[in-house]
């Protein structure tokens, strides 16, 4: 082939050259101005342009709504030349409030929906700023940032927004570029800005204190915070992302088992799903999992969500167990979701990695050069202002013969020149006495003249101090930050919780003292000790719990977080969690369903419960039913991790458990009755036997009579008293010695007077005088008070009133643990 076909302007090239060099200018410019966010701002050039147009369109949010094409078209054709449909799609996108945590756009209209429906046209739709994008584009005027030539270079556009809060962490980013992807996750604007303020702080400290690690961080940023909520198991994911810049964290959906009335059937109600997950596909999955049987037990699925928020309803059949299917779920639908954390940026325009500290740092950095450039702009305004201020005054001083020389003057350039030489003004003073108007002359205005000369030289002096001082510059980005905190911030929607596959985690729940309160209708709750303050005898007490209709409290114990909670049930099983598993309420809180916590199953109801230190060889289990039934088991026999329960007992049919206790090998247990009989026999009298096994008789019951409590009594322990309360809250102690120690089985004597105006007895406890009680009614109210209040009396009298119950009556007594109890 002759040479002369590459003549002129064409050059033989290597294909694989001029492939590599394409493709390395492709890649660098969806890096550089499309993919990736900056990390100044957060925003990449699309979102930039959006909000840049919208601005100089004037769709603030002190406006109306505006046409979205009329935006999208202004943005098209002056800043972003690429298809309507990427500037409208990423518009929508800003106005989602499931898809931005913190909507940087205004929208009005069908701006699509979870379920995956997209928006209506651009015709349709209107939509401005929001008023958190103020703050965005906050001083853009006031040369605080870069502008450069647009794409056909007859506009100027910023190269990166002033942002005065840290979006690219408030509201996350996600992108693929080519060779690189970023996905940072949302996060909670309140925290971030107080992380961005504690690392400021640290600058401060000029005593040589060490600068603030990512874990000191940590205490004040906890994690991503989605739009749409649920739940974050495990902080492990977290750390890494936040050290290294990559992590995965597994996201759960907000899901509670609840009792449907009128039925009895259990149902699962998700109101919280994963960060974009579609909710119409994840029901679709539902169903499908269904029909190929790969889940059995769901009856009916229905999608109840309303503008107030997401409800997915799952009916159960009554022969599941509701945790069962709940972790099935979970396990093969997009109700647990992984999101992937790669936290990068452009940095100097060069994607880059970052950790969390690093985003923050660079956030500051822009920060500090915007007020700089801020108030050098400023300050060059007011020293311009100043200038013609002062040539103002001084011609002021001089008027008589400034109006003779313009008077005198055949034309403007003539008496400006004459002005300048005869008092030394400058050209722009000259120009500035010649448009004076007449009515500065009066006596007032002159008075203004100088108040506004004073404020100049205030201001320049201020500005003068800012650009002088790093500190000043540092108080000025923390006040704007918590203006903003003020104003926007909101409380935290995805709960961090622990991962409970992963580890284990007592080393990091603090060990102290809760209260535990279970209901008739299986709501649990922990409350710290300190919420109850102590009583006098006879006090009204506070409300302790706000319980449903027809419910009450059952049960209330004192345990630490490290304790291990043991539930009894009706079915005869137990189950186990520890007590910092259990959520913590509120005082008046309704509660957690004992269902969302334990595998029952459906008519299955928690009866008894204990706490227990350490499963050792040394104590057993004593259980006491209603019946009159007792049985020892060793307690290490119900050392198990099984999720699903343990048989503790063989209970006969009509016969229910009513009380747990630990012992000690050779205590005395203490059996008392409604109608106010007790027995005191020795634990030696009840041998040890399986957990299955059925037990034996404690007590012989009247007709009417039941067992209402039992207790133990410690035989080294000395000066203990039985303290015995009635429905109608009359109380009082007895000397244990009264009680005398009788063979098992027996009738048992009067250990409490009963009458009808003391109503049946309620609860028996073994006390000393100088421990603390807890008294609760089934209406949850709940009263402290020391032992030593309720007055001793013989075991036949029938007590003073310990606690006024009106129309409640008294359900349960629980008496605190001090440590060496333990």
């Amino acid at each position: 082939m002759s040479m002369e076909l590459f003549s002129g302007k064409v050059l033989p090239i290597e294909i694989s050259d001029e492939l590599k060099k394409s493709f390395i200018d492709y890649s660098m410019s969806v890096i550089v101005s499309r993919a990736l966010p900056d990390v100044r701002d957060g925003l990449k050039p699309v979102h930039r342009r959006i909000l840049y147009a919208m601005n100089e369109l004037g769709m603030t949010p002190n406006k109306g709504y505006s046409k979205s094409a009329r935006l999208v078209g202004d943005c098209m054709g002056k800043y972003h030349p690429h298809g309507d449909s990427s500037i409208y799609d990423a518009s929508v996108r800003m106005a989602q409030n499931f898809s931005s945590r913190y909507p940087l756009i205004d929208g009005h209209g069908n701006f699509g929906s979870i379920d995956g429906d997209s928006a209506a046209a651009m015709r349709y739709t209107e939509m401005k700023m929001a008023s958190l994008a103020t703050y965005m584009l906050a001083d853009i005027d006031k040369d605080t940032v870069n502008f450069s030539p647009n794409y056909d270079e007859r506009e100027k556009e910023p190269d990166v927004l002033p942002a005065k809060f840290p979006n690219l962490l408030v509201n996350g980013s996600s992108g693929i570029a080519v060779g690189m992807a970023t996905n940072i996750p949302p996060h909670n604007l309140g925290e971030v800005i107080d992380g961005v303020v504690y690392l400021m702080d640290s600058e401060d400290n000029e005593d040589g204190a060490p600068r603030p690690g990512i874990r000191d961080l940590m205490k004040f940023i906890k994690g991503p915070d989605f739009p749409t909520g649920a739940q974050i198991m495990g902080t492990e994911g977290i750390i890494s992302a936040y050290t290294t810049g990559r992590g995965s964290i597994k996201v759960r959906a907000k899901a509670n088992i609840e009792k449907i009335e009128k039925n009895g059937k259990m149902q699962i109600v998700v109101t919280e799903i994963p960060y974009v997950v579609n909710k119409s596909r994840l029901i679709e999955k539902i169903a499908e999992l269904v029909q190929e049987k790969k889940i059995e037990g769901i009856t009916d699925l229905r999608d109840e969500t309303t503008m107030k928020g997401i409800r997915i309803v799952i009916e159960l059949r009554r022969d599941v167990t509701p945790q069962v299917i709940l972790n099935q779920l979970y396990k093969h639908t997009q109700m647990e979701d992984s999101f992937g954390i790669n936290m990068l940026a452009l940095v100097d325009n060069t994607p880059k990695v970052l950790n969390l500290q690093e985003i923050l740092e660079y956030f500051i950095k822009h920060q500090k050069e915007v007020i700089v450039r801020r108030s050098r702009f400023e300050l060059k305004k007011a020293e311009d202002e100043a200038h013609i201020v002062e040539g103002l005054r001084k011609a002021l001083d001089y008027i008589d013969e400034v109006i003779e020389i313009i008077r005198s003057s055949k034309d403007d350039d003539i008496a400006k020149a004459k002005l300048i030489l005869r008092f030394d003004f400058s050209d722009r003073q000259a120009q500035a006495i010649m448009d004076m108007r007449l009515k500065r002359l009066t006596g007032l205005e002159r008075e203004k003249l100088d108040a506004q000369y004073q404020r100049l030289m205030d201001e320049i002096a201020y500005l003068t101090a800012v650009l002088n001082s790093d500190k000043m510059v540092r108080g000025i980005i923390k006040t704007e930050l918590k203006e903003i905190r003020d104003k926007f911030a909101d409380p935290r929607r995805s709960e961090i919780t622990f991962d409970a596959t992963k580890m284990e985690i007592e080393d990091l729940i603090a060990d102290e003292d809760v209260v535990i309160t279970v209901t008739h209708r299986g709501y649990i709750k922990r409350l710290p000790l300190n919420t109850y303050h102590s009583q006098r005898r006879g006090g009204r007490g506070v409300n302790g719990m706000s319980t449903g209709e027809n419910d009450f409290v059952e049960s209330l114990f004192i345990a630490s977080t490290h304790h291990h909670i043991l539930f009894f049930t009706s079915r005869g099983k137990v189950y186990r969690l520890r007590a910092h598993e259990i959520p913590e309420a509120s005082r008046t809180a309704k509660g957690t369903a004992i269902v969302n916590l334990l595998s029952l199953a459906q008519d299955e109801k928690v009866t008894a419960t204990i706490a227990v230190k350490e499963f050792k060889d040394q104590f057993n289990l004593l259980t006491a039913t209603k019946n009159g039934i007792v049985k020892k088991t060793s307690l290490q026999d119900y050392d198990t991790k099984r999720s699903d329960g343990l048989i503790a007992l063989t209970l006969d049919e009509n016969d229910e458990l009513i009380g747990v206790r630990l012992t000690k090998q050779d205590d005395d247990v203490v059996i008392a009755t409604r109608l106010g009989l007790a027995i005191r026999f020795s634990e030696e009298d009840v041998r040890a036997m399986g957990r299955t096994a059925r037990g034996v008789r404690g007590i012989s019951l009247r007709k009417d009579d039941y067992v209402i409590a039992m207790d133990v009594v410690d035989k080294t322990a000395s000066d203990l008293e039985l303290l015995t309360v009635t429905e109608n809250g009359f109380a009082k102690r007895s000397e244990l010695s009264e009680f005398r120690i009788q063979g098992r089985g027996g009738k048992g004597i009067i250990g409490h007077r009963v009458t009808s105006k003391t109503g049946p007895l309620a609860a028996v406890k073994v006390v000393t005088a100088d421990q603390e009680l807890m008294v609760i009614t089934d209406e949850g109210i709940v009263i402290r008070q020391e032992v030593s209040g309720i007055s001793v009396q013989g075991r036949s009298a029938q007590g003073v009133t310990a606690m006024r119950t009106g129309e409640s009556k008294v359900v349960a007594v629980a008496k605190f643990v001090s440590k060496e109890e333990e």
